[in-house]
């Protein structure tokens, strides 16, 4: 597939949910169509280079920046950070492009957690999915609580290593 014809693809398949992060940051309409607009010439000048892996991924992040480049430019509000931005958005319901990009990263990363051998896999699955702490895995498992803590460091350190191999891209 071209870059013209991939970024086509792109602009069909995303252009509702860039819409939607502009519109939900800068709470207008006509700004937020400005900047969609913005988001896909950016992603247009970088796509030589972009692996095409994690586009949606990709495409959100070039217009939350953007967004946030937005209002930090024309002080039309106090000037919030990316983590104050992120912080604020967790008091609110998700929206629906949200909840299946939740679902896709959940997916992604249960299918690390299983590729680990025992018993990386059982401590990567209750820590990162169930999001147990690891008292509570410990207690469960009637582990040692340092041996749980070792355990989950080992599957956080052989994740990193998986993602930064791209392992998880394209599956």
């Amino acid at each position: 597939m071209s870059n013209e014809q991939y970024y086509e693809y792109l602009i069909d398949k995303y252009q509702n949910l860039v819409f939607s992060i502009c519109y939900k940051i800068v709470r207008n309409y006509f700004d937020a169509e400005d900047l969609a607009q913005e988001t896909f010439l950016s992603a247009y000048k970088h796509l030589p280079t972009f692996d095409r892996q994690y586009e949606k991924a990709w495409l959100s992040r070039i217009a939350t920046n953007k967004c946030l480049d937005f209002i930090k430019k024309s002080d039309r509000q106090s000037i919030p950070t990316e983590e104050e931005y992120f912080l604020a958005q967790k008091g609110r319901d998700p929206s629906p492009e949200e909840n299946v990009l939740e679902l896709e990263v959940k997916n992604q990363l249960s299918m690390q957690c299983n590729s680990l051998k025992p018993p990386y896999r059982e401590i990567a699955l209750d820590y990162f999915l169930k999001e147990l702490t690891a008292s509570e895995i410990a207690a469960n498992t009637g582990k040692n609580l340092k041996t749980v803590q070792t355990q989950i460091y080992r599957a956080k350190a052989m994740l990193q290593k998986k993602y930064k191999k791209g392992a998880i891209l394209n599956e």
